[in-house]
């Protein structure tokens, strides 16, 4: 995207505003586009970048940037991949268990992505997450995998903990 059109937009806009004030006027207005050039360009370049960002949280499955090619701005679409985990086996049957709570960080799109699969198969994102998971770990097996052994706490001493080699 060539901003030049803009840019000389401006330039005359300017000029025809000064006109009316006389030689010295427009002479100051010449000198004034000339010095504003480099910022309006970079004003211009934000406002697309800006543009883009928010385009791009509106999209489902591409996202959209500007790119600098001298002193031209590319505005490139990019397909993202959708995700789709496999359908994982039911956990195994009678196993209710007790339900604990737990804290689970994760990056925002990475959330929102969560949140789009939960939704788009009707489920709540914690069912979702439930089924992730237990797929995860169950997957091949028709059993739970067997949790290590804590280990047993010494004499006076707790040690609690996991090693894996």
């Amino acid at each position: 995207m060539d901003l030049s059109p803009y840019l000389e937009a401006l330039r005359r806009d300017l000029a025809a505003a000064a006109a009316p004030g006389g030689p010295d006027v427009t002479r100051a207005a010449e000198l004034l586009a000339g010095s504003l050039e480099a910022a309006v360009r970079l004003c211009l370049l934000e406002a697309l970048s800006d543009a883009t960002a928010e385009i791009t949280t509106q999209l489902d499955s591409a996202s959209v940037e500007v790119r600098l090619r001298g002193r031209e701005a590319d505005l490139v679409v990019t397909e993202t991949p959708q995700f789709t985990a496999p359908a994982p086996p039911p956990p195994p049957a009678g196993d209710a268990g007790d339900l604990a709570r737990i804290t689970l960080r994760l990056p925002e799109p990475l959330k929102e992505h969560v949140e789009h699969a939960a939704t788009a198969e009707g489920m709540s994102v914690n069912a979702w997450l439930v089924r992730a998971i237990s797929g995860a770990l169950y997957a091949g097996t028709h059993r739970p995998p067997v949790p290590p052994t804590p280990p047993r706490p010494q004499r006076g001493r707790r040690i609690t903990g996991f090693a894996q080699s």
